[in-house]
């Protein structure tokens, strides 16, 4: 098939291509390359490369940055979203999105289901669940799916931050009551890839790794798996902290761990366990 990403510059893009299926035609555009905002830039890429399918994982995602911006999270994630359903519509172009955790409010108390409500704390969370509502209105037989977490060894994430700080400060603290599940973009481009295979598949799905943990249980994990691969020379202590101690401008959701279990019968492969798939990565970085 003929597929083009949308997005090209962004962790899981790249995972994407780095996985990408021999037998496929792979085509990735960054947002110089294809600015979603734009409509004449999409149909100028649908003409040109006649896709089968697009994989959008383009989006606004500076959520702190969105809470004094919203103009520009909304133009992306609604209205980016809008003229790709549209495009896809008119080509007769399968479309699969890529939303995120951040559409709940974190007042559950176990795994969230793709169906449960939404309601979202944020003007990111806001304007990634109204680019969802777009594709249920103009693309219902699109694949959305939900993920939390993402990192990757190729550009900007958590991973990356907890080590850097390891070498430069003699300790550090991290937010402890943010319950949620750590995604390694490399299992979320499998996902993807199965099913893109799967035609017949559509709807809003979960995925992350397997597993939960807070943010300072994940970042307890880092440092120890990366002194024991020698990623690091040395281990400092990280302190636990509450969500009142790291004030940020956007709200968060105390507890997004997401339900998998449609996701992985609709692609037939099951998640891997958050730290299992975090050593993986720290193999690739070392």
């Amino acid at each position: 098939m003929r597929i083009l990403i949308v997005g090209k510059n962004g962790q899981l893009a790249w995972e994407l291509e780095c996985s990408s299926p021999g037998e496929h035609q792979v085509q990735a555009y960054s947002r110089e390359q294809l600015n979603i905002c734009e409509p004449a830039r999409i149909h100028d890429a649908f003409r040109e490369l006649n896709p089968e399918v697009v994989i959008n994982c383009g989006a606004y995602t500076a959520v702190d940055k969105a809470e004094s911006d919203a103009m520009a999270a909304y133009a992306i994630n609604e209205g980016g979203v809008r003229n790709l359903a549209l495009a896809c519509q008119e080509y007769g172009v399968r479309l699969l999105h890529v939303s995120t955790d951040f559409v709940f409010d974190g007042k559950n108390h176990v795994p969230y289901l793709p169906e449960d409500r939404a309601h979202p704390l944020s003007v990111y969370g806001a304007s990634k669940y109204a680019g969802e509502q777009v594709l249920r209105d103009l693309l219902p037989q699109s694949v959305i799916v939900r993920t939390s977490w993402v990192y990757s060894s190729n550009g900007n994430n958590f991973v990356k931050t907890i080590l850097r700080l390891i070498k430069e400060k003699p300790q550090i603290n991290v937010v402890a009551d943010q319950i949620g599940s750590p995604t390694w973009a490399k299992g979320l481009a499998q996902w993807l890839w199965q099913i893109v295979a799967k035609p017949e598949v559509s709807g809003v799905f979960h995925w992350s790794d397997a597993g939960v943990a807070s943010w300072y249980d994940f970042a307890v994990a880092i440092q120890e798996l990366a002194f024991e691969k020698g990623l690091i020379e040395k281990q400092i202590p990280i302190n636990p902290i509450p969500s009142e101690a790291y004030p940020t401008p956007a709200r968060r959701p105390n507890y997004s761990v997401l339900d998998k279990r449609s996701a992985e019968a609709a692609a037939d492969i099951k998640t891997a366990h958050w730290r299992q798939q975090l050593s993986k990565m720290l193999d690739e970085l070392k």
